[in-house]
Formats: structure tokens, C-alpha cells, sequence
């Protein structure tokens, strides 16, 4: 074999200057380090449990692939993590108050590029602080309320964030079945029993009546607090006078909440009937000094934020924000008119939807309808809540298959009030099975009727 002495040479050379550029320390080198350059939350930084989520860190280089089993939260692996460039999202769990946390990425999580991953640990410490404490506003939103109301709203005060009233949903609209029902299971009754004017249209019937308030005054008789909200069915169509075609889906109906608030349109000739009708039948219980917490036009938004394409549920929200606060206001301002002052006003958020708050003026308690969550997610909505409005009430106004309700006070959600929803006679639907309701009552700081003051 006849081989080139200059290749040979050249080849020696090149050996020996790779040689010497590994051996020295001056020689230049790839700098292959993973290092955090900004964060948020920033590392040995105190956040807010109730909004703190995710966590996102730049890096000094671009990711290319992430192994989130080797990304830990205080020792768990966390659940979820997405990468863009050199940005590292990863969502949190529901974080608790006053507890310290330390997210770490181990060696070999991040991958740079072939064959290049982080070789050491990377850590973002941080504390989280103690829940968003209100300021609750003392007075009620109406000019003159009644003695009863406002005796009402300081015990609902003085018992915020320290005990919480349990309540029932009524089946379906005019009685105290449920409750009843919660009585035989657990000893005890709720405290607070809530009633629909959802066959509005029907009343006064043989088997619907709402000029018959026994079923309330005798709750209250006994020492219960009174809620009642309104599925307001209307029409179909102009014309339709048959109930059983009302509804309060949008896509069901022509009626339209921004006619309803023009004079003259058939669905204002509506809008005003059903507000004389409920206001005769309101002013029945005033005249028995009932305080109501009263829970009109819920859940508007529906999930018109909660996803692209989400819509309104009901008719009240589907014609969008403006109209639904001038709807609200008009019914407020009416009442009033009317003289109804026995009247808590309670307003349904779904958290992102602070567009459709009818403002402070209008509200006295904020609630939330919450189904199919766990106790975690129901004090991270509770804490989300807090601080949009910090000098109102909270209350968890419905709820359907959600964590016990100590575990939803252990994890931070100091409901003013919770309220199941009613179950199917045929107990095909359990929105709050037997080991619920006993744990409920089985707590301290769950208030049943026996245990209320006297609110007459």
C-alpha cells in the first residue's frame, strides 16, 4: 500500500491540535449549561395561591424536547408541561396558603438538542401567602331594607369565613321534601331551604300554587332561612300562550332580552306581566317579615368564556353583557319601585365573566354553581372569586357531585353557604349522595337549622 507521506503528516497534525484544544483549559469550548434566566413566579418569591396556576420559565437555550416525568412539585410529578423555544410552562396543582414549594427540573428533563440535555438540577423555590381575606360591605345594596333582611345579611357577616350554612335545592319548585329527606339521613335539618318560581306561568294551579306560601312560612316558622331563585320560562314565539311551550333556552325562543327592555315590543308586554306577578307573590312573604336571598337571571354567561364557541345557557345572557346588567337593573329598580325591601340580592359568577356583573350597587352576595369538581378545584374557583370581589359575600348557590365538604374547607373554600341541587325522585341522579350529606353534617363548622339564631 503506497500511502502519501503529506497525508500522513497532516492527519498527525490534526490528531495532535484536537488533542491539545481538549487538554487546554484555554482552548474554546461549546458552552452546552441550562440555566433559568427569568421566572414566573420568581424563585424565593410569595405568591397567591388562588390565582397562581402555572409556572413559566425562560431558559438560555431553545427546548426541543422535555421528560415531564423527571419535573417534580414539592416531590410529585406535575401534571402537565408544554414548551415553546425557550419558554417552559408547567400547570401547577391547586396550591395551599402559607406553604413553601420547590419545583424541580432533574438532570437529563430538558433536551437542547441532540445529545445535549441539562446536567444538573434546576430548582425555582417560592411560598405561597395566606388567602385573600374581605372586607365584606355592611350594609345591603337596598335603600330600606326590612329588619328581618338586614339581620339576615349581618349574621351571613358574622359567620363568613369562620362557619358556613348548609342549604338545600327544593324538588322541584314549592315544598321541603329534600330537606326532609337530609333530616331522616343525618339527624339534622340544612339551614337554609331553597324554593324556584320556575312554574311561574302555571301558578296559580291545582298543583302549583305560589299565593300559597305554606310551604315557606312554615321553613321559616321553624326557624330556616329562605332562598329562592327563578328559572324565568317565557313564550316560544309571540302569541304562544300554552306554559308548557315556555322555556329559558334561547334557542327554543324568539324572545329576546334586548326587546324586552324596548316599550311597546311584545316581549316587554311579558317582561312587566311576569315582574307584576312575582312581585304579588313576593310581597306575600314580606308581609310575613321573610327575608329572601334572592337569586334571579343566574349563571348568564354560561360558558360563553369557558371555551371558542361556548354560548349562553338562558335567555337573559344570550343578547351579551349590556343588555343582561340593564336587564338586571330594570328588575332591581322595580322591585324597588314596588316597595319589595325583604329582598339579599345574590348574583351567579362563572369566574371569567366579570363583563355580566351588574355592579356593587346591584349585589349583595356573590354566588357560584359548581358541578362535577373536586374539593381542590372548588377552593381554587372559591379563592379565584374572593378577590374579584373583595366586599362581598361568597357562596357556593348550587353544586352537583363535588368534593366533601371538608375537604372543601380544608383546601380553602369558605363558602358563605353551599346548596345542592335536588335529586331525581327515581335517585338516578346523586348531586349529593348519602357519605356527602353525612360528612357535611358531621362537621363543626357546618351550620344546621337547630344551630341559627333567631331571625325574626
Amino acid at each position: 500500500m503506497n500511502i502519501n507521506k503529506n497525508t500522513l503528516f497532516l492527519s498527525f497534525l490534526l490528531l495532535l491540535l484536537a488533542s491539545c484544544g481538549k487538554d487546554n483549559p484555554d482552548s474554546p469550548q461549546e458552552d452546552t449549561t441550562v440555566e433559568i434566566i427569568t421566572s414566573v413566579p420568581q424563585k424565593a418569591t410569595t405568591v397567591n395561591p388562588a390565582i397562581t396556576t402555572t409556572a413559566e420559565l425562560i431558559l438560555n437555550r431553545e427546548l426541543i424536547a422535555v421528560n415531564k416525568n423527571n419535573i417534580t412539585l414539592n416531590g410529585k410529578i406535575v401534571s402537565e408541561v408544554t414548551f415553546n423555544g425557550d419558554k417552559l410552562t408547567i400547570s401547577l396543582p391547586t396550591l395551599v396558603a402559607q406553604t413553601n414549594y420547590s419545583l424541580e427540573i432533574k438532570a437529563n428533563a430538558l433536551r437542547m438538542e441532540p445529545g445535549v440535555f441539562n446536567s444538573e438540577i434546576l430548582k425555582l423555590d417560592f411560598r405561597t401567602s395566606e388567602y385573600p381575606k374581605a372586607t365584606i360591605t355592611p350594609n345591603l345594596v337596598l335603600k330600606n331594607p326590612s329588619a328581618q333582611a338586614k339581620k339576615l345579611y349581618q349574621y351571613l357577616i358574622e359567620t363568613y369565613q369562620k362557619k358556613t350554612i348548609s342549604g338545600m335545592m327544593a324538588n322541584v319548585a314549592w315544598n321541603n321534601t329534600e330537606s326532609e329527606r337530609v333530616y331522616a339521613l343525618t339527624g339534622k335539618y340544612p339551614a337554609l331551604n331553597c324554593y324556584d318560581y320556575i312554574h311561574l306561568a302555571w301558578s296559580p294551579a291545582n298543583w302549583i300554587d305560589y299565593g300559597d306560601i305554606t310551604p315557606v312560612k312554615s321553613w321559616w316558622t321553624a326557624g330556616g332561612i329562605v332562598s329562592i331563585g327563578w328559572h324565568w320560562n317565557v313564550p316560544t314565539a309571540e302569541g304562544v300562550t300554552d306554559p308548557s311551550q315556555a322555556t329559558c333556552t334561547p334557542e327554543k325562543t324568539t324572545f329576546r332580552a334586548k326587546n324586552a327592555l324596548t316599550e311597546g315590543t311584545w316581549e316587554n308586554t311579558i317582561m312587566k306581566a311576569d315582574l307584576a306577578k312575582i312581585t304579588t307573590y313576593l310581597k306575600l312573604l314580606q308581609a310575613e317579615g321573610i327575608p329572601v336571598l334572592w337569586r334571579p337571571l343566574h349563571e348568564a354567561a354560561g360558558n360563553t368564556y369557558e371555551y371558542t364557541g361556548g354560548t349562553a345557557w338562558f335567555w337573559w345572557g344570550y343578547d351579551g353583557t349590556e343588555t343582561y346588567k340593564q336587564l338586571w337593573q330594570y328588575m332591581f329598580n322595580y322591585f324597588e319601585k314596588e316597595g319589595l325591601n325583604n329582598l339579599i340580592w345574590v348574583w351567579t359568577t362563572q369566574t371569567k365573566d366579570n363583563a355580566f356583573y351588574p355592579g356593587d350597587a346591584y349585589v349583595d352576595i356573590i354566588g357560584r354553581d359548581l358541578y362535577n369538581q373536586s374539593a381542590s378545584n372548588c377552593a381554587l374557583q372559591y379563592n379565584i372569586i374572593v378577590p374579584n370581589y373583595p366586599t362581598k359575600l361568597v357562596a357556593l348557590s348550587e353544586c352537583g357531585t363535588v368534593g366533601l365538604i371538608s375537604e372543601q374547607w380544608a383546601a380553602g373554600a369558605y363558602w358563605s353557604w353551599f346548596m345542592p341541587w335536588y335529586d331525581n325522585a327515581d335517585a338516578t341522579s346523586t348531586h349529593a349522595d348519602d357519605k356527602w350529606w353525612k360528612d357535611a353534617m358531621n362537621q363543626p363548622f357546618v351550620i344546621s337549622r337547630d344551630q341559627l339564631p333567631n331571625l325574626k
